[in-house]
């Protein structure tokens, strides 16, 4: 499987997202996305001012800093960790861990995060001893069975990106949803939430909703079953 990415692959260098259109997309507050995409400066009072650099990929656009594809699936990598309940500024030197290990960029929109990044994350932790950052490390990952595996909430989220033959994230399922499958791919629909079963964007279903269209003739039209739509209207009824 090779890593190696080109300088033209538009799921590195196209933008398709702000940073609120990611934000609603993934779930997570925009003020952390933010700080996740610009990095951020923390200055306590009467304490060492604590900084962090930006962790999730960004092109500069007419309307300032978006997000391409490639930084959206860093940043849904990143939602995964929150939702273990991990402090990013004490997983950072893991992270950083990571991409030294791999001999690569970009290290949380690779399959070999997937693949080897509990092993790598756990080595990490065992050679920091008892460190703050060695035990948010351990904190992402169990023993099972003799191998070094992301913990659950992890790797529900992880189970959810397929990659491409080259070894980078190509399509993102969205957790969010239970009985709809909802997916991001940058090749279809501009990168925005679409249904998988029809390719129809979430946003056109739910426009049409609130136009006041029934749920069966949005069903018919659109080609997506009923429960698939009342699903997303769940999750975007309690968003709002």
């Amino acid at each position: 499987m090779s890593l190696r990415k080109s300088h033209e692959d538009d799921r590195f260098v196209t933008p398709l997202y702000s940073v609120a259109e990611a934000s609603r997309y993934l779930g997570v507050p925009r003020t952390t996305l933010q700080q996740w995409v610009r990095g951020y400066e923390i200055r306590p009072k009467g304490r060492p001012t604590v900084s962090g650099a930006p962790i999730v990929t960004s092109v500069q656009a007419n309307s300032g800093l978006t997000l391409p594809f490639i930084g959206l699936a860093e940043a849904y990598v990143l939602s995964a960790f929150r939702e273990a309940k991990v402090p990013l500024q004490r997983i950072r030197p893991a992270l950083d861990c990571l991409e030294e290990e791999f001999g690569i960029s970009h290290a949380l929109g690779s399959k070999s995060l997937y693949t080897d990044g509990a092993e790598v994350i756990y080595d990490y932790a065992e050679s920091h001893g008892d460190t703050p950052e060695a035990r948010t490390a351990r904190d992402l990952v169990v023993v099972r069975k003799g191998q070094r595996v992301f913990k659950e909430v992890v790797d529900n989220y992880l189970r959810r990106i397929e990659f491409g033959a080259d070894g980078w994230a190509k399509l993102i399922q969205l957790p969010q949803y239970d009985n709809a499958r909802v997916v991001v791919d940058p090749h279809r629909s501009y990168g925005a939430p679409i249904f998988a079963h029809g390719a129809v964007r979430i946003d056109d279903v739910l426009s049409r909703f609130k136009a006041g269209e029934a749920i069966d003739a949005l069903s018919e039209d659109f080609g997506v079953p009923q429960e698939e739509i009342l699903d997303v209207l769940r999750v975007h009824t309690t968003a709002a």
